[in-house]
């Protein structure tokens, strides 16, 4: 699981609330940190917040989604979930939204869910970060 958000108070929320659960949480500040990790860590589900410097959520979730790598993988936004995030968000691929404040069972629910979808082998949603990969290959 990849989570990122450029508040590092919200990253450590996130990963807390989702590693109490049992999952394994990789954490970046900002698309550009997010697009580097996320062929090492091959995460299972990737987590964003839309307003963040150097390459934002929206921005982000579209470069995923025009790579064959990592097209398939679930995306969820969590933001304010402004209309225009929203509709944004759909137009550029993202999965599932996720209002801020949250509920930490919200969260946890929203990740299993998109775990399952990406997953229908997965038991209990919980798959963790995925598995690490050398740069060589």
């Amino acid at each position: 699981m990849l989570v990122v958000d450029d508040n590092k108070v919200i990253r450590q929320l996130i990963r807390v609330n989702l590693e109490l659960e049992g999952f394994e949480v990789v954490t970046a500040a900002d698309g550009v940190e997010c697009l580097d990790l996320v062929h090492r860590v091959c995460p299972d589900v990737i987590t964003l917040d839309v307003v963040m410097p150097r390459l934002d959520g929206l921005q982000t979730a579209t470069r995923l989604r025009s790579d064959p790598r990592t097209r398939h993988l679930p995306v969820a936004v969590i933001s304010a979930c402004t209309p225009y995030e929203v509709d944004s968000g759909v137009a550029a691929g993202v999965d599932a939204f996720l209002a801020k404040p949250f509920e930490p069972s919200e969260l946890v629910r929203l990740v299993r869910q998109l775990m399952d979808r990406g997953d229908p082998s997965s038991v209990d949603g919980r798959r963790g970060a995925g598995r690490a990969e050398s740069a060589a290959g």
